[in-house]
């Protein structure tokens, strides 16, 4: 049985769930689910402000998150040149840049296995918190061959690199604790209360304004590439007369709550 992601919206909340599900494998990530995870930010990238969630759960069924690439479809692929890079460059990772360059908050709720592809799209959310009971790593090493390039960058971005080097060259796992520790994770929550704490973080998240969120995460995008350039700090601030800008400023001065719509 071939594994599934979904896309739901939570009821008046503006929070919305990606669910990565492939029943008995841990949430092990196939091809089909790569393609759709990629197809679903699409997706999510290009709806309108006022249509989109103001916050997205990126969770796994089951009580895991993600243990990996479904090593069952490997044989089909990974023994011949041309297909592996294949697979890594043009499946896997627009994948995870959809997820990066995807302009909405994303909240990793990370329980029991965060490994290989589970961690890489970990590292594309904006917020991780886990269970006491999670792993974390990339033991490839084991099966035999290293991380592609295009994902070890991904990663770069959220390990240091003494701490990326213990976790591919030793394949080192790392309990919730160190994850903490070494900043891959933003907090640690008992096991049972995961998805509740990661709900209400969210939730929080999706009160304020989504503008804020949008342009910051532009701006953060940017700093990471080495801009912003000087045409795109000119054009941060054109959200000057913006309805969101006018209402935060105007709810504050009047002392009530802003109305935000919510998507």
């Amino acid at each position: 049985m071939a594994g599934s992601i979904t896309l739901e919206r939570s009821e008046g909340d503006g929070v919305a769930f990606l669910t990565l599900s492939n029943p008995g494998k841990l949430n092990a990530i196939d091809i089909a689910m790569w393609r759709e995870l990629h197809a679903l930010m699409l997706h999510l990238q290009a709806l309108p402000p006022e249509d989109a969630p103001h916050a997205v759960i990126v969770r796994g069924a089951a009580g895991q998150f993600a243990s990996g690439g479904d090593i069952v479809e490997f044989a089909s692929f990974r023994f011949e040149e041309h297909s592996l890079r294949d697979f890594h460059e043009n499946v896997v990772a627009p994948a995870l840049h959809a997820l990066l360059d995807c302009d909405i908050p994303l909240y990793a709720q990370i329980e029991g296995a965060c490994i290989g592809g589970g961690l890489e799209i970990a590292a594309c959310c904006d917020i991780r918190i886990c269970g006491e009971g999670s792993r974390f790593g990339a033991p490839i090493a084991r099966l035999g061959f290293p991380m592609a390039p295009l994902e070890i960058d991904v990663v770069a971005r959220l390990a240091s690199e003494p701490l990326l080097r213990e976790m591919l060259l030793e394949a080192r796992l790392l309990t919730a604790a160190a994850a903490l520790q070494h900043g891959l994770v933003h907090a640690v929550v008992p096991d049972a209360e995961v998805a509740v704490l990661t709900l209400r973080r969210a939730q929080a998240l999706a009160v304020l304004s989504p503008q804020a969120a949008r342009i910051n995460k532009r701006t953060l995008r940017q700093f990471s590439t080495g801009g912003p350039t000087d045409a795109q700090r000119e054009a941060h601030y054109a959200y000057a007369d913006s309805h969101e800008h006018r209402e935060g400023v105007t709810a504050f001065i009047e002392k009530r709550t802003p109305k935000f719509q919510r998507g």
